[in-house]
Formats: structure tokens, C-alpha cells, sequence
């Protein structure tokens, strides 16, 4: 009980404070960019008739707007203090739920041993879950087009898990046949490609959208970093205190 007790309480504190400094980077590189492109995605709505909805991060790809019921206005929290308090919060849950699965991962192959083992780790998961499905379904800016949600949240899924085992054989095994398999793991989901939009037409600028391509992803390499060095801090912390607690508990019973 006390060891699950301790990776819960690492996770909350590591994916609190990395969540929040995620919020306020976005708050200075990301959200800029998405209103200056939602000027771009009313301007072709009024023309085309149609709105996308944006992707401020490189997760799991949102709804597009044909999905959206455009009769009636969705609720949005207010510019502000509103906005910036459901932002954190949203990316603090998002930070403890992957916390807890790098720490599970990390217990089960011996720990993270550290601030080091837990950057790593970090990075690792900046690999899977940012940059490897954000080769072929890039954050999408207001007014993009964009394939159908499905087959996308399929290919990100697939890429994900596939460049999680890859990494895995290629940091902890030795064999040349394995290290063979986590290249062709790399590789796969790209080779077989992401789905893509119906057309590329779009209003936003292709300098924009760069430019919020390369906020994203610095935004969330911090945040993986973070997370990854904070867990393995602050896990290591209390696994010396489970050691002094098992030896102490010995002692008692010699």
C-alpha cells in the first residue's frame, strides 16, 4: 500500500507542476498563435461556409468541424483567468495520467534511478505521444483542413504504440534481430502514411502554421522534460524513505 500510495503522490506532484508550466508557456507561445489564425478561419467561413477546430498540441487529433453541430454554440470559458485555470487543469489530469504510466513502466524494468533515468524517460515519451505522430498528423491550426476523425485517432493510436515498443527493444535489449524489428516499428506507420484531408485549400498561412508547428513542439519537449526529471526526483526521494522504512521494520523484528 505505502509504494502505490508513493507513486500516486509522485505523479500528482510531478504532473501538477509540469502541467502548469506547460499552461504558461502555451499561454505565451501557442494561444497567440491560434488567434491570430482563428482571424483567418472566420474570414474563410464566411466565404466557404465552413470552421475547423484547433489542435493546440500534438495529442490525440481533435474533431473536425463537420463533426461539430454549427446550430449551436458550444460553451468556451471566458478569455482570461477562466481560460488559463481549465487549460491547467486540463494539462495537469493530462500530466498525472502520463506520469503514472512512465513511473509503472519505469518500476517494472527497476526504477528510474534518478533525475537522469527519469529525462529520459521524458524524452521518450516526448518521441511517442509528440513528434512520431506529429510527422504525419502535424497540430492543426483554426480553419485547416483536416481528415476524418477516425482513421486519424487509429494512426495515432498505432504510431504511438509502435514507437513505444521500439524505443523499448532498442533501450533494453541487445539482440541485432530485435534492434531490426524496433526499426521497422519506426517506420511502419509512416511508410503506410497518415490519413489525409480531403484537400488542402486553406486561408491560414503556411508561415503561421510553422511557426505554431515549432511552438508546439518546444512547448511539449519542456513539458516531457519536466515531467520525466520531476517523477524521477521525486520517486527516488521516496524510494530511499521506503528503504529506511523496510530497515527499520528488520530491526524491529531482530
Amino acid at each position: 500500500m505505502s509504494l502505490f500510495r508513493n507513486i500516486v503522490l509522485t505523479a500528482v506532484v510531478a504532473g501538477l507542476l509540469s502541467g502548469v508550466l506547460m499552461t504558461v508557456m502555451q499561454s505565451f507561445s501557442v494561444v497567440p498563435l491560434i488567434i491570430a489564425a482563428e482571424t483567418y478561419e472566420h474570414a474563410g467561413s464566411n466565404g466557404a461556409g465552413h470552421s475547423h477546430a484547433a489542435a493546440p498540441t500534438a495529442s490525440v487529433p481533435a474533431p473536425t468541424a463537420a463533426e461539430h453541430d454549427h446550430a449551436e454554440e458550444a460553451w468556451s470559458p471566458a478569455d482570461g483567468i477562466e481560460r488559463f485555470t481549465y487549460t491547467a487543469a486540463a494539462n495537469a489530469l493530462s500530466a498525472i495520467g502520463f506520469a503514472l504510466v512512465a513511473i509503472a513502466i519505469a518500476e517494472a524494468l527497476g526504477g528510474f534511478g534518478g533525475w537522469r533515468g527519469g529525462l529520459m524517460f521524458g524524452i521518450a515519451g516526448f518521441l511517442t505521444v509528440s513528434l512520431a505522430p506529429g510527422l504525419g498528423l502535424p497540430p492543426e491550426l483554426p480553419g485547416m483542413p483536416v481528415a476524418e476523425l477516425g482513421p486519424r485517432q487509429l494512426w495515432w493510436i498505432a504510431t504511438a504504440v509502435c514507437t513505444a515498443l521500439a524505443l523499448g527493444l532498442l533501450a533494453y535489449t541487445r539482440s541485432a534481430l530485435l534492434a531490426a524489428l524496433a526499426v521497422v516499428l519506426l517506420v511502419a506507420p509512416h511508410i503506410i502514411g497518415a490519413p489525409l484531408p480531403p484537400t488542402h485549400d486553406t486561408a491560414v498561412p503556411i508561415e503561421l502554421h510553422a511557426r505554431f508547428v515549432n511552438a508546439v513542439y518546444a512547448t511539449n519537449l519542456v513539458f516531457w522534460a519536466v515531467l520525466g526529471a520531476l517523477s524521477g526526483v521525486i520517486r527516488e526521494r521516496f524510494r530511499a524513505g521506503e528503504a529506511i522504512s523496510t530497515t527499520s521494520k528488520e530491526l524491529a523484528v531482530r
